[in-house]
């Protein structure tokens, strides 16, 4: 009779498997590339850019109003299209139940003057203390010297 010797401990296998996480997470990645987007609150829209832009954090607020007036002369409240000779009842509305009356405008670098300027004066009409005028800051040269 023979003893049998078993080597068990020779075949035990340390590397991590790690394929199964790498495929939740290319799930995950894929998930919040696809909703990303939509969770955007803003018309999208070319901004005016300054040298000397005055950060304004209130407007980035999930509440904070935001009015914006496109290249073609549309108006947006918030994401909604707006007639332009409504905005100042709309206003006017969601302005009601709050304390800080303060807008703020978005108008792309290429809309008319007139256009923005019917905005901001029905946002006037309505009650509106404070008008923030969104701007972006231009990037290099600070100097000035080119």
């Amino acid at each position: 009779m023979a003893i049998a010797v078993r080597d068990e401990g020779k075949k035990v296998n340390s590397n991590i498997n790690v394929t199964p996480m790498v495929d939740v997470m290319l799930v995950l990645l894929i998930i919040f590339m696809v909703i990303t987007p939509m969770l955007q609150n803003k018309v999208a829209i070319n901004l005016a850019t300054v040298e000397n832009a005055v950060a304004m954090p209130d407007a980035d607020k999930d509440d904070a109003i935001v009015v914006a007036v496109t290249r073609d002369g549309g108006v947006f409240l918030g994401q909604d299209k707006v007639d332009p000779s409504q905005l100042g009842s709309l206003v006017q509305q969601r302005l009601a139940d709050r304390t800080d009356k303060t807008i703020f405008v978005r108008a792309d670098e290429r809309a008319q003057y007139k256009a923005v300027e019917d905005a901001i004066d029905d946002v006037r009409t309505a009650g509106v203390e404070d008008i923030g005028l969104l701007t972006q800051r231009k990037e290099g040269n600070l100097a000035g010297g080119e």
